[in-house]
């Protein structure tokens, strides 16, 4: 193997040797049940310490990639055998529909806070890979350092030093903003909220993707909209051809889209179809909805680019929030609303008045500290290990023709069952066994995806995670 020098003083030499190592695995090059150099082989072809070659070897045994064997040394032991994408579904609906929210959502809804459940439904990260200490000290700090200890409304558009915090990470994903073109919410479903009520009235076509996040549809039958569901590859993303033929025959008044690691498929769109997608809407003049929630969940080197960052019209409005990456229950969100920021105001003012100030000032110094930076890097690592766990298990414990997404980002794995399984008798007969998935039927609005289910992985993989997933397998044979 080529000597590995290192080239990214952000990076310790052992990740760098186990990238190398886990690229020529994922790759083929190093197949399953080849055996490895010994560590002290190792540290002398690539002429790093012991520690570091031991280290290396821990970091791929911890990702799946490799097994140790007593007396023998270090083999091979992944297996790419299912880790096919779902193929994209063939018959999309062309009308749009009234949303119709199945009482399914809420039985998955209903199990999260059972403490002996395997959960394996909710795109939550877990409490451990959170930073709470920091977090507790960031919130002290906002009581201590705020003139009235929070107790005062906070402007409308969102506590200053958040928005001015905002503004500059927004840089990773392509944008240049201001602070004063942020705006706070509760969460980023608000934020979803807020700018469909910007630019729809009650009756209007909502174009989507499909699947996506079960939350959109009831955010659009709250407020009287219409869906029209664009299919999306479960690599790609969105069908934009589709979508173009679209345009042409429905009138659609905004389009609300997940561009970046797609709940549930995890796929993203690149960056030259996001240029693309951009460009198209604005020849129509149709806004664009974009749900970055997941964006900074990335598991390569660089943060895939947002349509934002494409956008030359304002018509591009983009909507995130920490739930997913830093403290769900603080409920601290935004939208960058483009040319629609005054009518996003007067929502905002209609509805909630201003957001919650101890929060948004405890994330606001969280960033400003620099914290934020380094947790990101260390949950990335993590969900990017544990992605590798859990699709190992799944490839080893699921019928032979199972298929599965492979995700470069986010939460979720999107499988495909053979035709004879129905996801939702699949759900409740695993909840009988203490294991909670989302059936396939709740991310469309008619009940499609009958034979897919998502599995989340956001919790660290451990014996109950592999117990849960072996018997599922089992159900499911």
């Amino acid at each position: 193997m080529t000597k590995i020098t290192a080239t990214d003083s952000s990076d310790f030499l052992y990740q760098q040797m186990a990238e190398r190592f886990e690229h020529l695995i994922m790759t083929g090059v190093l197949k399953t049940g080849d055996k490895l150099p010994s560590v002290r082989a190792l540290s002398e072809e690539q002429g790093i310490s012991l520690s570091t070659a031991f280290r290396t070897y821990c970091e791929l045994e911890k990702k799946g990639m490799i097994e140790a064997r007593t007396k023998s040394g270090y083999y091979v032991c992944y297996r790419k055998r299912h880790l096919i994408p779902a193929p994209i579904e063939s018959k999309p609906v062309t009308d749009p529909a009234r949303i119709s929210v199945d009482d399914m959502i809420a039985q998955v809804y209903q199990h999260r806070s059972d403490e002996e459940m395997t959960q394996l439904a909710l795109a939550t990260p877990a409490l451990e890979l959170l930073p709470q200490s920091k977090l507790n000290k960031a919130l002290a700090e906002a009581l201590r350092k705020h003139p009235a200890s929070c107790l005062n409304y906070e402007e409308v558009q969102g506590n200053r030093l958040l928005r001015t915090q905002i503004a500059r990470y927004a840089v990773s994903g392509g944008i240049t903003v201001t602070e004063n073109e942020v705006v706070t919410t509760h969460g980023c479903v608000d934020a979803l909220m807020i700018c469909l009520r910007a630019v729809t009235v009650p009756g209007d076509t909502v174009a989507i993707d499909s699947p996506t996040y079960f939350g959109i549809f009831s955010v659009l039958q709250g407020l009287g909209l219409k869906a029209l569901q664009i299919p999306t590859h479960p690599v790609s993303g969105l069908d934009l051809d589709y979508l173009e033929n679209a345009l042409k025959t429905v009138r659609i008044a905004a389009c609300l889209f997940v561009p970046t690691f797609n709940n549930p498929t995890g796929s993203c769109l690149s960056d030259e179809h996001k240029r693309q997608l951009v460009n198209l809407l604005a020849h129509h003049e149709v806004p664009l909805i974009e749900d970055d929630i997941y964006g900074e969940l990335y598991f390569g080197k660089q943060r895939p680019r947002t349509c934002k960052s494409f956008d030359q019209n304002g018509l591009v409005m983009l909507c995130t929030s920490v739930s997913k990456t830093l403290a769900p229950g603080y409920r601290v969100g935004w939208c960058l609303p483009g040319r629609f920021l005054p009518n996003v105001l007067n929502q905002k003012r209609m509805t909630a008045v201003s957001s919650t100030t101890v929060t948004q000032l405890a994330v606001g110094l969280f960033f400003e500290n620099g914290r934020f930076d380094l947790h990101m890097r260390n949950l990335r690592k993590a969900l990017h290990t544990q992605c590798l766990q859990y699709s190992r298990a799944i490839s080893e414990y699921f019928p032979a023709d199972s298929k599965m997404t492979n995700p470069q980002g986010g939460y979720v794995l999107w499988l495909e069952m053979n035709q004879s399984v129905n996801a939702y008798e699949l759900f409740q007969t695993a909840l009988r066994h203490k294991i909670s998935i989302a059936p396939g039927q709740i991310f469309s609005t008619d009940g499609r995806f009958s034979n897919y289910f998502r599995l989340s992985f956001g919790r660290p993989f451990d014996g109950q995670i592999a117990d849960g997933l072996r018997k599922l397998g089992s159900l499911i044979q």
